[in-house]
């Protein structure tokens, strides 16, 4: 049985800008001790919901640091390095353990896209390039790939592939990944509406956008449910349904860094091509956060 990098609810953070773009770590900071006092279990750096596609390298890797340095261990930091690029990949994985980090999430291949075969050879090359877990996404409406189950059941026998985020919506595939890894690949909800089917699967948790602005009430989904109260987690979920479709009614991360700023934190500009949500969305984010009862008066 392979130990879980976390087990509950890991917030997959904004990267807070300045006006000029530049990265706010000081409201990095002030995030990532919120989430902790809120209970989150883990922290995701450099996601997709942390804009990395519009990070440098060098900002990717600052990133990194800081947020282990600033976590300072209270709760595990999960660093974001994948990439299409399979030689990139390595490179950033093994900058990111030198960071200290605690575990690495890779995204599958995008744009090229690659076989299955590529897609076992792909993670293969990374998973022998460094001593940390490796969480597997897939999320093949943002890469154009579907890692299926039996290339997850022969990636669960390397010793360091511990998990799959699971993003791809179809509760069924997620299904035949449990039934054919079992113990051997831990599975996390890629998805915030998605989080107690998955946990009724064997699922350890969830990497969550809902997080963000809603990190007390996430954790508390898992946390109902490990505590052997499905019915509780079940009525949780149900209820932040409505919020976890606003927060995709446009392109992740635009309506959850427009909430953040919403709320009062200095969650600033996106980078370029994502830009702020439309009115309509707006008035939809601003609608469901009030009724979920998040939103404070400005």
């Amino acid at each position: 049985m392979k130990q879980p990098v976390f087990t509950g609810t890991a917030v997959a953070i904004i990267t807070p800008m300045h006006a000029d773009g530049s990265v706010n770590f000081e409201e990095l900071g002030r995030i990532i001790d919120d989430q902790i006092a809120s209970h989150t279990d883990a922290i995701v750096i450099c996601g997709t919901t942390g804009e990395s596609a519009a990070l440098n390298h060098d900002e990717h890797l600052e990133c990194i640091r800081y947020a282990v340095n600033h976590t300072a261990h209270r709760v595990p930091v999960i660093a974001g390095t994948g990439s299409n690029d399979t030689a990139f990949s390595v490179a950033l994985s093994r900058e990111a353990e030198s960071a200290g980090a605690d575990a690495l999430l890779l995204v599958t291949p995008y744009y090229n896209k690659t076989s299955q075969a590529g897609l076992v050879a792909h993670y293969t090359a990374i998973a022998n390039a460094t001593a940390l877990p490796c969480i597997i996404y897939n999320v093949p409406s943002r890469t154009g790939v579907n890692l299926l189950p039996a290339t997850l059941a022969t990636l669960a026998r390397l010793p360091n592939i511990n998990a799959v985020k699971e993003a791809s919506g179809n509760i069924s595939q997620i299904a035949e990944i449990a039934a054919l890894c079992g113990d051997e690949l831990n599975i996390y909800s890629g998805n915030d509406d998605q989080i107690v089917p998955i946990l009724s699967l064997g699922g350890k948790g969830v990497i969550s956008v809902l997080s963000n602005v809603a990190p007390r009430q996430t954790h508390e989904i898992c946390a109902a449910w490990f505590e052997g109260d499905p019915v509780r987690s079940l009525d949780l979920q149900l209820k932040a349904l409505p919020l976890c479709h606003a927060l995709f009614a446009d392109v992740n991360p635009i309506p959850v860094k427009w909430a953040m700023n919403r709320l009062g934190w200095n969650a600033g500009p996106l980078r370029l091509p994502l830009v702020e949500p439309s009115e309509e969305v707006q008035m939809r984010l601003e609608k469901e956060m009030a009724a979920y009862g998040i939103l404070k008066e400005q």
